[in-house]
């Protein structure tokens, strides 16, 4: 192993960290999301009848072209076979309705022989591309999204509590539930006509969910406004305020663009005037989300990137006191929040004191965000009284985030049981709630015994790890919830669990190296496929990426008292892959909605490495 090489590359890599840090000491990198939030908003610009957004509409029209297959279909990631449907449909609807393409342009001739091969239109599972193409007027509005408000929204107690879904599903579903069940339509004199790209004449969705369609019938027919009691502020109106109380200070909904774009449409059901000051700010805030001018972020990652640089620069041998780690510590305290947002419904009488993983985030916590901050910051929290107060502000929350069952979620403690087949769309199960997940479960794990020295011996540390453990596959690998995937779970839960005390030769630790040395791929390095997301198995991508590379080598090196074969030609592929600038450097490995969306953050292809690299150089040197 090139000892030598290894600190070049910390080097090199540290060099461009440098270079690449914002003024205000942030790391402002791309988090791509897709084609789909950039085919929203061309919709819902051209449904607000926009006349000064040509040259936006153009750019993020040629981002979405660019990403077109030769078969005609859009992808959600690289190797997904042939494409994807939904992807493909947004992509067709929104260069049609830009008005830079014609139905009979080649490429569209072709994105439509994909959608028509694919069973059409109604063949979409995802709910907010449902909701979106029945706004437009170009589909049904399915019966299983017009769930009563006061199922949500009554004090009366008839149905779901609200905020046993997750935050992010809970600022989605609501505007889409108040569109459809108003049976909204955003009509304009150039939207397109798609109703070729159905097989039938219904334009009705085929998963519009039987069951729940009858249910949804039903309790509607009841006339529920009028068979309760007067309520005063009725359910739609506070289902309004609800949404107003979760706009951020940019202008956006909890900071999702998705969810804000959903808002839009609300507003203008309501009445609002597409020019109205409100439609405007909420126009800006995604546009503040934007990332070259060219892709619209689902949500910005700089609170999350600067935090995980920030401790990849420190393990690489940046010092804290530097004018650059000291101007991003500066930039993170400010990002503290102060606000109780909803996860306080479940965690009362715990001070506000988490961090969210935007920019602009006031309302909306989480607990890797936190724990990442916790750990940038650590340096400068004793430096004095009111600062050392914040931090174990912060610390408090984290900790008191942790369910009954000794995992943590990412942003609200667990609540009651929900009948998931409730909502008949794809993913449903892991967007609509929030509960422990593994890898996060084990970072929180590797920040308590690195930091704070926290260890097995402490009962309380004592009933995670028996989570963790119960966690474990029997082919010793543990499925992580918000990197892809399997690799990403397993590296996490042994650092997790040898950080807080557990035994290199414990079986589980050793179950778990060895399923990691059985995926390693022939040039040395680790590569696993979106697909393991969705089918919740181990899926080989047959070609090596950075950060999964990186994963993998954490993992070993935190297990292996000294370097062995394996782990050398795994630093040697990850030396190669950074330099390998093709489809696996911008490989989706971060998990956002499972079948629906991946993520490439462009800085996994900072942190993981150097964080990989380091520890190696650390450790063996």
């Amino acid at each position: 192993m090139d000892m030598n090489r290894i600190r070049e590359r910390i080097e090199q890599l540290k060099h461009e960290l440098l270079q690449l840090q914002s003024t205000d000491g942030s790391w402002r990198l791309c988090f791509d999301s897709g084609t789909m939030p950039d085919s929203y908003f061309i919709v819902i610009l051209r449904m607000l009848g926009y006349k000064d957004e040509e040259v936006l509409i153009r750019s993020i029209a040629e981002r979405i072209l660019s990403k077109q297959q030769p078969n005609g279909a859009w992808k959600i990631y690289p190797d997904e076979e042939d494409g994807n449907l939904d992807a493909t449909a947004e992509a067709y609807f929104a260069l049609l309705y830009s008005g830079y393409m014609r139905k009979l342009d080649p490429r569209l001739q072709l994105a439509k022989q994909f959608i028509l091969r694919q069973g059409g239109l109604a063949k979409i599972r995802s709910l907010l591309t449902q909701a979106l193409l029945a706004a437009a007027g170009q589909a049904t509005w399915p019966k299983s999204m017009r769930i009563p408000l006061e199922v949500f929204f009554s004090e009366h107690g008839l149905g779901i509590d609200l905020f046993s879904l997750s935050g992010h599903a809970r600022v989605h579903i609501v505007p889409i539930i108040m569109l459809a069940n108003a049976g909204f339509v955003q009509a304009s004199s150039t939207m397109p006509d798609l109703s070729d790209l159905f097989t039938s004449s219904s334009k009705k969705f085929e998963n519009d969910s039987p069951w729940i369609a009858a249910l949804a019938t039903l309790v509607g027919s009841l006339s529920l406004s009028e068979l309760l009691p007067f309520e005063s502020p009725t359910p739609q109106e506070k289902a309004v305020q609800f949404l107003f109380d979760r706009i951020e200070p940019n202008g956006t909904l909890l900071t999702y663009t998705t969810a804000t774009m959903f808002m839009i449409l609300t507003l203008l059901m309501l009445g609002y005037s597409p020019s109205s000051p409100m439609i405007h700010r909420m126009i800006t805030g995604i546009r503040s989300v934007m990332c070259a001018n060219s892709h619209v972020q689902i949500a910005s990652s700089e609170v999350w990137d600067t935090a995980m640089l920030v401790h990849a620069l420190r393990k690489a041998g940046v010092s804290p006191t530097s004018s650059a780690l000291e101007l991003s510590g500066s930039y993170l305290r400010m990002r503290q929040q102060n606000l109780r947002g909803d996860w306080d419904i479940r965690n009362p009488n715990t001070p506000a004191g988490g961090w969210g993983f935007s920019d602009v985030n006031t309302l909306y916590p989480d607990v890797d965000d936190t724990t990442a901050a916790l750990r940038a910051i650590r340096p400068y929290s004793l430096r004095s009284p009111e600062l050392q107060a914040d931090w174990q502000r912060g610390l408090n929350w984290a900790l008191t985030m942790r369910n009954d069952n000794g995992g943590w979620p990412a942003f609200e403690r667990e609540g009651s049981w929900l009948p998931i087949s409730f909502f008949a769309f794809d993913g449903a199960k892991d967007i609509a709630v929030d509960p422990s997940t593994v890898d996060l479960t084990s970072r929180t794990l590797q920040f308590l015994g690195e930091e704070l020295g926290m260890n097995i011996s402490s009962n309380w540390i004592e009933s995670t790890i028996r989570w963790v453990l119960s966690q474990q596959e029997k082919n010793g690998s543990w499925y992580g919830r918000w990197g892809i995937t399997y690799i990403h779970g397993t590296s996490a839960a042994i650092q997790g669990l040898i950080a807080v005390g557990m035994a290199e030769d414990h079986p589980a630790i050793k179950k778990g190296i060895d399923w990691l040395l059985q995926v390693q791929n022939e040039d040395g390095g680790w590569g696993e496929s979106c697909i393991s997301d969705k089918v919740r198995r181990y899926v080989p991508l047959n070609h090596s990426t950075p950060s999964q590379t990186a994963w993998a080598l954490d993992a070993l090196t935190a297990a292996l008292p000294k370097p062995t074969p394996a782990l050398e030609r795994g630093v040697e592929a990850l030396l190669q892959s950074l330099d390998r600038h093709d489809w696996t450097y911008t490989y989706p490995t971060g998990g956002a909605l499972p079948g629906s969306v991946y993520v490439h953050y462009a800085s996994n292809n900072y942190i993981w490495p150097l964080l990989a690299l380091s520890n190696v150089w650390l450790k063996y040197i």
